[in-house]
């Protein structure tokens, strides 16, 4: 190799490294979501704003064992993964098992006492005695307000406090002043009480939780992590500490019910029958799937089923929203469980190693819901399945939202469906078809908004071929929600 050979590939490695570091420095430099307050539930009860009336549109991804298993630089690389996508949330467990270590071995709690969490001084991390367990939840805290993304935290796993062998109502209430105190000061914390569970298992340790952490930290919402086809308003929808609403909507095919489900509730894949039914509550609170079914899990959590694909995360997620959600959650069987080890044969989803499956296409195609949303005003916004004739079911339902002056159809299958015009505000309305599985759009033109009218998506009707139809009132000057 020459001279110049040598110098043209040293310059070329500088180079990356700067480019490198300014993007790491733009991440921590540019304005953050908090700058503009912390996180309230809206005026109308139906949204979460910031405090100077700045709409938050929740992404939010699953990343339930990220502090036990990611070390530092794997913290950076999958936060730094998720900003790019859009992500502004991610779910995580503090405690998720017990006895609870992270990467470095360091374990939560002295001889698994929650009144005792492991603290040692200082917290050097390149010093082992002095990194300890919660110090790694500090700096994972810390990178993701570098990056604008706040942690969703679930205080326990729900199955430890199930088991009854570890916490008390005066054990609880200790550990949750500890993590209220300890956090409270972090600008972006939310807090997810329960954890994959029924809300009356328990339910004395859970209201102890919500009760003492609202009390001792009034500067987070709080919602309620439920089991799979339950919500949180079914036990605590009353409570102070219940800011708004979380549901799982689970796993399962429409065929996959069991003969333990109640029929009258069973919803199958109609994750938009749970965001109904919680508006149908009073008072009204803000809701969201905390956990549809994920990319790449085996349906219905069983071994040799297909798993869920890109194009059924995007059902699900417009389906939610549409329907009234104030945001959404993705979930990966790949990432929830942030394994460094591959098991094929697990239902769960670990063929594939994490730092491959935060680049799998659906994840990718989540940030053009959000995107879509928040080009329209966001706090008018409203559920109305009577501007769609026949709104139809299952994989061929058609899901609409609409706010005064503009209206979103989302198809599934992108199959003919007709819509009833004049319930927007204008002489004529733009139409506009949007892709959520690349985030274009096509204009189609401008008509008269009046009677009804036929719209056909492009391409053929099959599962996976879905577009959103955009409504606008030819008057006001919306922009083509295009994503470059």
């Amino acid at each position: 190799m020459t001279d110049a050979q040598r110098t043209k590939i040293v310059l070329m490695l500088l180079l990356s490294f700067f480019v490198i570091g300014c993007i790491s420095i733009q991440a921590e430099e540019s304005p953050k979501p908090w700058d503009n307050g912390r996180l309230v539930v809206s005026k109308n009860h139906r949204f979460i704003q910031h405090e100077n009336g700045e709409p938050f549109f929740w992404l939010g991804d699953t990343a339930w064992l990220m502090f036990a298993h990611l070390d530092r630089e794997e913290i950076v690389t999958y936060l730094e993964n998720r900003r790019q996508k859009g992500f502004n949330v991610i779910q995580v467990s503090v405690i998720h098992r017990m006895p609870q270590f992270n990467c470095y071995q360091d374990t939560a709690l002295t001889d698994k006492d929650p009144n005792k969490p492991l603290i040692t001084p200082g917290h050097d991390p390149s010093d082992d005695l002095q990194y300890d367990y919660w110090d790694h939840l500090d700096y994972c805290l810390d990178v993701a307000a570098q990056k604008g993304i706040y942690l969703a935290l679930i205080p326990c796993w729900g199955s430890i406090v199930n088991s009854k062998r570890v916490f008390t109502e005066e054990s609880a209430e200790n550990y949750a002043k500890y993590l209220a105190h300890r956090y409270r000061d972090k600008p972006n914390v939310i807090w997810l009480n329960g954890g994959d569970t029924r809300g009356n298992r328990t339910v004395e340790i859970w209201q102890t939780f919500g009760r003492v952490l609202h009390q001792e930290d009034k500067n987070h919402l709080m919602t309620f992590h439920p089991v799979g086809r339950t919500q949180s308003s079914t036990w605590f929808h009353n409570e102070d500490w219940l800011d708004f609403n979380m549901f799982q909507s689970g796993h399962r095919r429409y065929d996959q019910r069991r003969e333990t489900d109640d029929i009258v509730t069973w919803k199958g894949e109609d994750n938009w029958k749970y965001v109904f039914e919680d508006y149908a509550k009073t008072p009204p609170k803000p809701t969201i799937d905390g956990e549809p079914s994920y990319e790449n899990i085996s349906q219905g959590l069983r071994p040799g089923e297909p798993r869920w694909q890109a194009k059924d995360v995007r059902r699900y997620a417009y389906w939610s929203v549409f329907a009234g959600s104030f945001g959404h959650t993705y979930g990966n069987g790949f990432i929830m469980g942030m394994t460094n080890t591959i098991n094929p044969d697990s239902p769960y989803g670990t063929p594939k190693l994490w730092s491959e499956a935060i680049d799998d296409p659906g994840a990718g195609q989540m940030q053009y819901l959000k995107h879509l949303i928040l080009a329209r005003p966001f706090f008018e916004r409203v559920s109305d399945q009577s501007i769609v004739i026949a709104n139809g079911e299952r994989y061929d339902y058609i899901a609409a939202t609409r706010g005064e002056s503009y209206a979103l159809f989302y198809t599934y299958t992108g199959r003919e469906f007709e819509v009833a015009l004049g319930k927007i505000t204008g002489d004529k309305v733009k139409a506009t078809w949007y892709s959520p599985r690349d985030g274009q759009s096509q204009f189609l033109g401008i008509i008269d908004n009046q009677g009804s009218k036929a719209f056909d998506p492009p391409g053929d009707q099959e599962d996976g071929n879905d577009w959103v139809l955009i409504l606008d009132d030819a008057a006001k000057p919306f922009p083509l929600p295009n994503i470059n």
